[in-house]
């Protein structure tokens, strides 16, 4: 373990420096989220974090390897997840009607978690339909994974996977690749969350399919700026904070929006995903309608809902099958080859 402490040590503290300088000459020290990324990847120690590890007693015979689990910046729970969430309705939410919101509907009872909350706290442990369920946003990659958490709650670790939030379960800590929905450093190891259908709409448009839906209210409990978007430019420029794999696969700007599902095999390869995974860009669905693919063996749509201006994924018979929204430099770093 010593030997892969020292690897991983210097793999981020490579890192740390890329990250700082590439932030200064992109004119990021205007995004003020990121300052905090470049800033605590150089003065944080990265050992406290690797310690975190050892403590679990962690095989080194993990999904991936431990030098590309990188420092994020915050240690384990610097991002507070909201562990008892409250809400407000159509009347009483100070958010607008053009503000992003994660939506979902369980058992028939519909809730909407603001983009302007996600991007300071990442996951919501809540209850929705009778259902316990983790609602986990990354701001660095506009992804969106909603599942059902079980008698525990998910935590954020502090840590990054090709530039993508890493959760922990806090029944055994357990570290997971947001993106793959995977256990990827832990007891359970190769564990896949049970996926829940999330959508990304704007309020406004969420509240017209579903006006009685409760919206996450900013009583969090932390003190936080949620009127805005604290990291500038970034949501619509070519930075991307950490270095990830397989760009020279990217056909799109690295923020164009796209949705992927995917399906494991149970395969278990090493820094991979194994099965079929498919990506949809949105402005490309929204010019034409809908498009039809093939995943693991079956025919499968993806739809423009012209009502949430947004990609649905589903069945031939219409069921919904979970999805990801995405910024496009997020596919081929976890699903490209």
């Amino acid at each position: 373990m010593k030997r892969i402490e020292k690897l991983a040590l210097g793999t981020l503290a490579t890192a740390a420096a890329v990250g700082a300088i590439s932030l200064f000459q992109s004119g990021g020290w205007a995004n003020l989220k990121l300052q905090g990324y470049a800033l605590t990847q150089v003065f944080h120690d990265q050992s406290r974090e690797l310690g975190d590890l050892q403590k679990q007693n962690i095989n080194p015979a993990t999904r991936i390897d431990l030098g590309q689990l990188l420092n994020g910046g915050p240690p384990k729970d610097g991002i507070p997840s909201i562990d008892a969430p409250e809400f407000d309705t159509a009347l009483t939410t100070p958010f607008a009607s053009d503000d992003i919101v994660v939506g979902m509907v369980v058992n028939g009872e519909a809730k909407a978690y603001p983009y302007n909350i996600l991007n300071w706290h990442e996951i919501v442990n809540d209850e929705i339909g009778g259902v316990n369920v983790s609602v986990t946003y990354c701001p660095l990659c506009d992804t969106i994974v909603a599942f059902d958490r079980g008698e525990t709650t998910f935590g954020v670790s502090g840590k990054l996977y090709q530039s993508c939030l890493v959760m922990y379960d806090r029944a055994d800590d357990t570290l997971y690749a947001q993106p793959w929905g995977t256990g990827v450093v832990g007891p359970n190891v190769n564990q896949q969350v049970e996926m829940l259908p999330a959508v990304k709409t704007t309020l406004g448009q969420w509240l017209e399919q579903y006006p009685h839906s409760q919206i996450l209210a900013t009583r969090t409990g932390h003190t936080r700026d949620y009127s805005g978007y604290p990291y500038g430019t970034y949501y619509t420029d070519e930075t991307i904070v950490f270095d990830v794999r397989n760009q020279n696969q990217l056909g799109q700007h690295p923020k164009e929006i796209v949705s992927y599902v995917w399906e494991p095999d149970g395969k278990t390869p090493h820094n991979q995903f194994s099965g079929d995974s498919l990506q949809f860009v949105h402005s490309e669905v929204q010019q034409q309608g809908s498009q039809q693919a093939e995943l693991a063996g079956r025919q499968v749509r993806a739809r423009w809902d012209q009502g949430l201006e947004t990609v649905v994924v589903e069945e031939m018979d219409g069921t919904v099958i979970p999805s990801s929204t995405a910024f496009a430099f997020v596919y081929p770093a976890f699903y490209g080859e």
